[in-house]
């Protein structure tokens, strides 16, 4: 983790406007296309959430912007981006995990199924590691949004949101819908677009 000089830094201006807004979150919710990927989840017996957050993170480490937090009027860049995804119990209420990121699928996929394992051993909201260097996400495999909103506290936050929606054939393709949701004063559209192409690109292969 470093610590990023806002005082040399060229989002300065960016990053004092916004950071003065109510709500600096902007969201998006974009369709992609997951034929290949849940394909190749059901081949080889693997989760497909498991595939499209690795996919996912995988992407969203690429880029400097969603390493970026706020902390204590600093912003600070993490070298690592995990995932605290929401996993349903048998009772149908929910705790927040703590997914490891590993570039390894396999490793991240064991990782997911601790997680799975904590979650419903528990009636825990929180998991025991519970920081800032994380993506806060849902998946919704019940409908097929085109827009969401996520709760937001009166605090200043800055880790970026996203849900995953139902996935539906389209034209022979299964495509599925992504909301994403940022703190403006760290990522700007432009970064989500830099997302969107990689996150394609990751679940194309």
């Amino acid at each position: 983790m470093k610590v990023i000089n806002i005082n040399t830094w060229n989002r300065k201006e960016l990053y004092e406007h916004f950071l003065r807004l109510h709500d600096p979150y902007f969201g998006l919710t974009l369709p992609f296309d997951v034929t290949n990927a849940y394909r190749l989840s059901k081949l080889n017996g693997i989760s497909f959430f498991g595939r499209y957050l690795h996919d996912c993170l995988k992407a969203l480490n690429s880029i400097d912007n969603f390493k970026y937090r706020i902390e204590k009027d600093e912003v600070v860049q993490y070298d690592v981006i995990h995932a605290s995804a929401t996993i349903m119990r048998e009772d149908k209420t929910f705790g927040f995990s703590f997914i490891d990121f590993n570039d390894d699928l396999n490793v991240f996929l064991k990782n997911l199924e601790l997680e799975k394992v904590r979650i419903q051993s528990t009636n825990n909201l929180y998991p025991p590691k519970n920081s800032q260097d994380c993506i806060h996400c849902s998946a919704l495999p019940w409908v097929n949004f085109s827009g969401h909103k996520e709760p937001a506290s009166n605090t200043i936050e800055s880790v970026p949101r996203l849900a995953f929606g139902k996935a539906l054939y389209v034209d022979d393709k299964l495509m599925m819908n992504v909301a994403i949701s940022a703190n403006h004063a760290l990522v700007d559209g432009y970064h989500v677009g830099l997302f969107s192409e990689k996150f394609q690109m990751y679940l194309n292969q």
